[in-house]
């Protein structure tokens, strides 16, 4: 079935995540004042977003059966099924690694190797390397958080602030890495060279970088004395060790979880501490703890389609062209659109892809050097990506730490994602200081140049 959309601005299409959002945030705040324990678990956050699908199915007087096809276009989206797969490996990994004595064995191996008023900033350091070198925040936190909740059960560090670092080197590298996919759809939007968008952005990431490990070293440090490291053997480290290098190496991060799930299984049987049969029931446990996090991505997919194709983002971008007036505005108007759509998609490729027309042609009217507008694009929608309760990458870890006996919720990380704040508020400060535009000052973009390719001013 051929399912074209309207194509009319909907303000009324962005309901089901405003209906999400206020009833999530609003049953874990009204428990929170009453003193209930594990507030924010009291509604759970599917429930909340099966009422938000709900709603969705109500925004038009399409037939049930042509808006669930929308909703299904949209749930078995590639990027949704691609998180979705990541989800459930990474849990089946994390669950095999810990049964055959993994986990504790890397945990020792890390409090012994690194200093104690360091281990918060070093997982940053380690995942914002890892994230650089593979392109891939969902593989970068899939390897790393069993290994950061380990270190919280046994450090005294709060467990959230971990996580967070742990996110947040992520987002570092899914935001400047020139093999990310959202480097790769800003450069394609914006029509300029990875390079080039990479030296802009990098002025912007690194003094934010710098600012989250300066705050990780001083109120990084254990909340107690750090206890001595329990005995360890490599072998078991070998998982781990083999996860981070197979992703460093680039090979496909299904091919790398895969490989960790059946060596880390093959080492347990091999040492006695799991047989096939416990290996097997490990994995169906890792596929299941994912379950909160699987269903929040499909019905987020589905409800994201719904928005698209009933006018919502078409909606935001109609209204944030209207407030643009210079080069500045319209560097906060793409910063904004960027970071909005995200927040209605909760996938930051797919707000790139989706802004990255209007941004351009925002850029050319209003001379904004698309190697500036690339940056934005990345860096906003990272910003939010990294924040956002919904989001893959703070569901992923939430569950990953959950199933090492943590008692985690994404609302717990988002106060200690500092730098996905800091790197929005040095965005901000770009624009308006624009420190970053060295490369943009010794190599002008010659938009007259450009005319053969359809980039030309609309003045």
């Amino acid at each position: 079935m051929n399912y074209k959309s309207p194509n009319r601005a909907n303000p009324f299409a962005l309901l089901p995540f405003i209906i999400f959002i206020a009833i999530y945030l609003g049953a874990g705040i009204y428990f929170q004042l009453q003193g209930t324990a594990m507030a924010f678990y009291q509604f759970p956050s599917v429930t909340a977003m099966f009422i938000a699908v709900i709603s969705a199915f109500c925004l038009s007087r399409d037939p049930i059966m042509y808006k669930f096809g929308i909703f299904a276009r949209g749930a078995g989206n590639d990027n949704i099924m691609t998180m979705l797969m990541i989800y459930i490996l990474a849990g089946a990994f994390s669950a095999v690694a810990a049964a055959m004595g993994g986990r504790d064995a890397t945990v020792n191996l890390g409090i012994s190797l690194i200093p104690p008023q360091f281990l918060t900033a070093g997982i940053f350091l380690i995942s914002a390397f890892m994230g650089t070198a593979t392109g891939t925040s969902m593989g970068t936190v899939a390897a790393i958080i069993p290994i950061a909740a380990g270190i919280a059960e046994k450090s005294g560090i709060p467990a959230p602030l971990l996580l967070g670092a742990c996110v947040g080197g992520a987002m570092f590298g899914d935001n400047l890495s020139m093999i990310s996919d959202t480097t790769i759809a800003a450069t394609r939007t914006q029509g300029c060279e990875l390079k080039d968008k990479f030296r802009v952005n990098f002025l912007i990431a690194l003094p934010a970088a710098l600012c989250t490990v300066a705050l990780f070293m001083v109120l990084g440090n254990p909340g107690t004395a750090v206890p001595a490291a329990g005995d360890y053997t490599f072998l078991k480290v070998l998982p781990y060790m083999a996860v981070l290098l197979l992703a460093l190496a680039g090979l496909n991060v299904f091919l790398v979880l895969v490989t960790g799930i059946f060596l880390a299984g093959i080492i347990g049987i091999g040492e006695g501490t799991l047989t096939i049969i416990t290996m097997a029931q490990q994995i169906w446990t890792g596929f299941t703890s994912m379950n909160e996090a699987f269903f929040l991505a499909l019905f987020c997919g589905g409800i994201s389609e719904m928005i698209s194709y009933y006018g919502g983002i078409a909606w935001l971008i109609e209204k944030l062209q209207k407030s643009i007036r210079n080069t500045k505005s319209a560097q906060v108007g793409i910063a904004v659109l960027v970071s909005l759509v995200d927040c209605a998609t909760a996938n930051n490729t797919v707000a790139i892809i989706v802004s990255g027309d209007v941004a351009k042609k925002i850029s050319t009217k209003y001379r904004v050097d698309p190697r500036k507008s690339a940056s934005l694009l990345d860096i906003f929608s990272c910003v939010f990506q990294g924040i956002l309760p919904y989001g893959a990458q703070l569901l992923t870890a939430a569950a990953l730490a959950s199933q090492s006996g943590l008692t985690i919720n994404t609302l717990d990380i988002v106060p200690h994602m500092w730098y996905c704040f800091f790197l929005a508020i040095f965005g901000l400060i770009s624009i308006f200081i624009p420190y970053s535009d060295r490369v943009i000052r010794k190599h002008p973009w010659k938009w007259e140049d450009k005319e053969e390719r359809g980039v030309r001013s609309e003045e």
